[in-house]
Order: C-alpha cells, then structure tokens, then sequence
C-alpha cells in the first residue's frame, strides 16, 4: 500500500506548495488521439518488441560496445572486487523476519548461494555472533534440478504458524511470477498442491484449503496496465477454469487485487478487493454476503493494518464530511464498519505538524506503531487503543536517522526496527511496543572510512520561491573551489520520500575515494506528505524538474563541485529526471547515469506498465496533457548540436514494468544524432537490473568506473 504523508502548509516559515491543477469538470472532455497515432513514425519501434530478435542484437551489439570501454578501464577490476567483496561478505547482517512457527526468517545471497537460499534460525540463535542457519529452499539447487532461471520472489505464508506457503519464483526476475504451494516442515513443493502458472499476479490465503487470487483468467483479461481485474476464489484441488469469481473491475482500471485482515491469532476478520481506478485512487470493498460492498472512503486513502478490532487508514487527501485532513491516520471500528458500511464513524489516530509525515505503519499483537519523518529525519510512536481512544508514546531510538518499521511479531508486541544513516552502518534493534524496552540485537560491520566525511542538509530555492532540501556527504576537508567530484541522487515521484541510508559500496567506491554525495528532496516524492507529491503531478511535472536543477545550482553556487565535477544518478522515475536534464540543462553535468528509465513518455502509457502512470504524468492521448508532457519528453526533445555529456545507460531485457525500449530508443536516438553514448543491457534482473549479487558488484562498478572517468579525473 502507498505511503501517506502530511500535507505541508504554506506559511512565511515553512515550503510553501502549489497545488496541482485539477480537471475542470465544466468543461467538455477531449476528444483523445487513438494510441495507434502516437508516436507511429518512430522509427525505433522495433525495439519495444521486448524480446526480439532484432531487438536483443541490436542490445549485444552495443554491449560489445560499452562493456570494454569500461571494463577495460585499469580501475574496473578493483571497483568490482571491491563491490562484490562488500556485497558478498560473510559478515553482513541478515534481516529476519517473524514467523508463526516460533522461527525467524531469511533470504540470503552471497558467492555460495548466487541465487539465494531460504532459510530459518530461532532469535537466540539470531543474537550470537554466528547464528546456526537452517536451509528451507535452495533456489541454486531448484534452479539447477528444474533446469530453470529462478529468481526468488518472496513467500506468503499461511497464518497463524506459517508452514504452508506460496512461494513466487520468476524467470530472471520479471514482475510476473510463478506460485508454488510448499511446505516448510518437510522442505517440499506439496504434491498436488496449488498452483499458479506464470503471470502479473496477487494472491492472498483464506484458509487451508483457499485462495483468492487475481489474475488472467482468460487471455487478455488484463487491465491496460497489464494487471489482473478479476478475483476468484480458488479451492485446493480445482483447475483455474473451475475457480467462482467474487470481484470484477474494469479493465481501465490499474488493477484489481484481494486481501485480508487478521487478528493477532490468524484469524480472518475481513476480506476486501482493492480496486485501483486510477494508480493514486482506488476503492476498497468488503467482500461478505451475497455482493461486494463498497467502504465509504475518500478515493486517495490506504489500508495500512488491523489491531485490537481497529481498521487503521492512512488519508491522503481531505475528507471534510468526518472533519479529517490529508495526512491524518485515522482508525474504524471493524465490527461496526462491517455491520453499517455506510455510517461508521471513524477516529483520529495521528494528525503530523506540517513538518512531519507518517512514513510506515505496523501493528503488534495489542500496539500500533507508526514511523515518522520530520524534515526527513525518522522517528517511530507506539499508539494504544483505549476507551477513550488512543494514547501515544515514543521509542528512544538514535536521533538524526532513518528509521525502517520491519517484521512484527503477532504472538507478541516485539518487532524488528532498522536505524540507519549516510555515514552510520545499519543497527537492529527489537522492540517491545508494549513495554518500550529496546534491545540492540545486531550492528552492520562499516565497511568504508567514514570519518573522512560529515553530513549537512542544505536548502535550495527552486524557480516559484519554495525552498527544496537536500543532504551533503562530503569530506571534512573540502575546498570551496567547484572542484570536489560529486555525484546527486534523487528521484522525485510517487510520493516515494528519500530518506538517510548507508551503503557499503556507494561509500567504498566514490566517498572513501574523496567523492561528494548528494540527495535531493525535491518535489513529486513523499517527504513533507500528500501535497509535496501533488505539486509534481501532471501538468506540474517541471516543478520536479527544477527542483533538481535549482539543487544543482546551489551546489555550484556554494563552490562544493562545478559543471565540470558535478554528475547524476537517478533510476525508473529517476531515470526520467535524469533525461530531462540531459535535454533541458546539460550544460551543468559533466556525467549522468540513466538507469531503467523512462524515456518515450508519449508512447509510454502503451509500453510495459505504463498506462498504470497516467496518474503521474497524464495521459499523452488527451491533446492538452500530451502538451505538457510533449515540453519535457527527453526522447523527442533530443536534438542535434548540443553540448550532451557522454550518457550511461541501463536497462534489463527482463526489466516487464518500465520497458527497456526506453533505454534502447534513448542510446539508438543519441548515437544517431551523433553523440557518444555508453549503453549495458543485462539480459536478466527485472526492473532492479540484476538478478544476483554478481550481477549487482558488475553493474555498480561500471557506474562507478564511468563516474570516476567523467568527474575524477
């Protein structure tokens, strides 16, 4: 479910947002161009053909390119080694989650394990120095038996003790997914067990013996995203024709998926579909009795969990008829919800300052707990449910960190909490909700020098006045004179906040080095709320944009790096930002990364899962937004006689959300405008480029080489 957070008020102290434009509904409705239209005289068509021939030839070829002009670089063999050192090492810190059977969970990767292995340990065991892990299923052993390219995809256990499991294993790492029935006490797939072939799917158990599942029950019952919009309930034992449809959508929907509410004991007190009309609107409805009931809630809301009888919902814009705010956490009584969908009466639970917002949500056996960001620094509350409604404490956890809400144990009021920072390795801790007590259970080993650098956070002015804050790793001793090699993230959309973390090898490769690294907290993202992710929306999408470019410039004006010594990462999202700067300003970056981009935008609602986006970016088959996103559109806004930088880009060809067709147009565009271009397309990893630990360690150090090229020097 989305991350909601608090809408940001304007006042002379604080950012102050434009809201985005709404649809005037006074106004007749466009007549839309037929997709067929847009963009037919690409001339690169062919390449959004994912796996064809002429496609994955054209990707080899230039391959055999780039990959040698990189790796042949004298530096690339200890960036890899270093990466894969980093990535691989024994020492690592495993996260855990709780399971029903008293065990604690883990998937694991390293040089042993290239595609990972499944496995358990008990929490004392977890304590120690070296926990005595016990192997549930080898994806190298399956892959191998099966003859079959698997990629773990996670398992979705049966409560309340959570033997019985669907496990999802895709081919090279799509989205979509294969499911399998097995059982965790004997280490076996279940002989007849269920079943579900490949495909974009969402599953939830009902009980032993069913499902509910979403899925392409026909071919072509998908929605334009690509996505299932019909539920069926499936019984242990039935072939997929055999299954009773309960829900159907409509296929202009995103996506229709089912889920459930448990009480702490595993029972289910609830079963809902979750219709998303639009990728930020959706409605949610009780699936009991003879139909399907529609809940009485504002289209931008979110179910974030259930406890002590309460349904908590995230609210992510106004709802003036029950007097609450965008941002507010509210809670219904489930039993009086369920009883009188129509006139339930919700209670407050949280409502942030404007300089907060709500991040995470978790529930224990008898607590709620909430992580928070205030001014993109993290902090975690544990809310009881009383008579009187809910009362609030707070977890003494490191101040000045992002703080991630991990696994929750139902048997009790323990969870797992992560504490992290730029230049602070990641520490575990276990948290009692109910006493508060914490117990620092583990502590990532550094694995850079980071008493090199210090951390600031800084504010640029973007172009309509708001103030746009972002951080700075940078070396202690620095000179102000435009010289220091310094590398900007950001990424600035679906209300996606970007928040402190560590990474080993970001640090060993670029700031152990002497690099400067930066992240922007520019509009489009979640960090102050709702509203901070509305003002990027659609016909507002250059506010992203120059957010970014106004966290550039002040990077230069305050002389920690220069257009000369200044480069770029961002991916997905990113990997759009990263191409509108190459066509609006290159003249302040000497290197950009472009990883699994989108590039084409008026032909990206018809390629992957982009009709999925158009409530993002609008949608290019109405005249007026095709108009604004025509403005920014990297792909048709490349032109010859510029001054680009030299460019890297990324993609899969398992990449089946954002379609490496927009990496492929992007360098065969460039090249045939004459520019140099270095382009890697891996052949496996879905949308996370890489499928396994070596294939991340090859990926980094080619960006690292190419950066270290370009802003080194």
């Amino acid at each position: 479910m989305r991350k909601l957070l608090t809408l940001l008020l304007a006042t002379t102290s604080l950012m102050t947002i434009t809201p985005a434009i709404a649809a005037d509904a006074s106004k007749p409705a466009e007549a839309r161009t037929p997709l067929s239209e847009l963009g037919k005289d690409d001339p690169y068509l062919w390449m959004e053909e994912i796996e064809g021939t002429r496609a994955l030839d054209w990707a080899k070829a230039q391959n055999a390119k780039s990959l040698p002009v990189l790796q042949g670089d004298a530096r690339y063999a200890d960036l890899e080694a270093k990466a894969l050192a980093i990535l691989n090492a024994k020492d690592r810190v495993p996260g855990v989650s709780f399971a029903g059977d008293g065990s604690l969970r883990n998937f694991w990767q390293d040089k042993d394990h290239v595609r990972g292995v499944w496995r358990k340990t008990t929490l004392d065991s977890y304590r120690t120095e070296t926990p005595a892990w016990e192997t549930i299923l080898d994806i190298d052993a399956l892959s191998k038996a099966e003859n079959a390219n698997w990629v773990f995809k996670g398992a979705a256990c049966l409560p309340p003790d959570e033997t019985r499991c669907l496990v999802s294993l895709s081919n090279g790492g799509k989205d979509a997914v294969t499911v399998r029935e097995f059982d965790t006490t004997t280490k076996t797939f279940v002989p007849g067990g269920f079943a579900l072939p490949e495909g974009k799917q969402n599953y939830t158990w009902l009980d032993k013996d069913t499902l509910l599942v979403g899925r392409e029950w026909k071919p072509g019952e998908l929605t334009k995203s690509g996505y299932a919009y019909v539920l069926k309930t499936l019984k242990r034992g039935q072939s997929l024709d055999q299954a009773t449809e309960v829900f159907r959508g409509t296929d202009t929907d995103v996506s229709v998926s089912p889920f459930v509410l448990r009480d702490a004991d595993g029972k289910v007190v609830a079963v809902m579909a979750h219709r998303g009309v639009t990728f930020f609107e959706s409605e949610v409805y009780l699936l009991e009795g003879e139909r399907p009931v529609k809940l009485d809630m504002p289209l931008k809301s979110s179910i974030q969990g259930y406890v002590d009888g309460q349904m908590v919902v995230l609210m992510e814009q106004d709802w003036p008829a029950k007097g609450f705010k965008t941002g507010d956490l509210i809670s219904f009584d489930l039993a009086k919800l369920k009883a009188a969908p129509d006139k339930a009466v919700a209670s407050l639970v949280l409502r942030p300052t404007p300089r907060q917002s709500v991040e995470q949500v978790a529930s224990t056996r008898t607590k709620l707990v909430v992580g928070m960001l205030d001014n993109v620094k993290g902090a975690a509350k544990v809310f009881t449910h009383g008579p009187k409604g809910w009362t609030s404490q707070t977890l003494d956890l490191p101040a000045n960190s992002a703080i991630g809400l991990g696994s929750n144990d139902d048997k009790t009021d323990r969870l797992f909490v992560t504490v992290t920072g730029y230049l602070t390795p990641t520490t575990y801790w276990l948290a009692d909700a109910g006493s508060l007590k914490l117990e620092q259970v583990k502590a990532s080993p550094a694995r850079f020098d980071a008493s090199t650098h210090v951390v600031e956070q800084f504010e640029a002015t973007s172009s309509d006045g708001v103030k746009i804050p972002y951080f700075v790793v940078r070396p202690k001793n620095v000179k102000y004179d435009g010289q220091a090699p310094t590398l900007l993230y950001a990424y600035g959309g679906f209300q996606q906040p970007m928040t402190p973390g560590y990474s080993g090898v970001m640090g060993k490769l670029w700031l152990e080095r002497g690099g400067t690294y930066v992240v922007a907290n520019i509009r489009g993202g979640g960090e102050f709320g709702p509203a901070w992710h509305e003002a990027g929306l659609k016909a507002n999408r250059q506010k992203v944009y120059d957010d970014f470019f106004a966290v550039s410039q002040d990077l230069i004006a305050r002389k920690i790096t220069s257009p000369r010594r200044l480069g770029i990462m961002g991916g997905s999202n990113g990997g759009l930002l990263m191409g509108v700067a190459l066509t609006q300003r290159p003249e302040l970056y000497n290197a950009i990364v472009i990883q699994v981009p989108l590039f084409d935008m008026i032909r990206y609602s018809q390629i992957g899962a982009g009709a999925s986006w158009v409530g993002e970016y609008g949608d290019p088959a109405i005249p007026s937004e095709r108009a604004v996103i025509a403005k920014y559109d990297p792909y048709s806004n490349l032109k010859a006689g510029m001054k680009y930088p030299e460019v890297f880009i990324e993609t899969s060809t398992k990449d089946d959300r954002v379609h490496p067709a927009h990496a492929r147009k992007a360098a065969a565009k460039l090249e045939a405008l004459g520019y140099p271009v270095l382009y890697y397309e891996n052949v496996d990893g879905g949308h996370a480029a890489s499928a396994n630990l070596a294939e991340t360690a090859r990926r980094q150090a080619l960006e690292y080489t190419y950066l270290t090229r370009k802003l080194m020097d």
